[in-house]
């Protein structure tokens, strides 16, 4: 469905953005818990860009397979 595939997109490129912030604000941290936080984030907007890539496979092989 092309309107998913964009939504999709869409999120993974926010996601991208998202990590790209975290990892600049890690690197004008000014305290251990401040760092600890913008890497906690950073890890996070990975992870569920991952977990879109993932989701956009599987939807993609299960398309494949009908």
């Amino acid at each position: 469905m092309p309107g998913e595939d964009e939504q999709v997109e869409e999120l993974k490129r926010r996601q991208l953005a998202q990590e790209r912030a975290e990892r600049e604000a890690l690197e004008d941290a000014d305290s251990a818990a401040e760092a600890r936080t913008h890497e906690r984030r950073a890890d996070k907007a990975r992870y569920l860009r991952e977990k879109l890539a993932e989701r956009e496979r599987a939807d993609r092989d299960a398309a494949d397979d009908r």
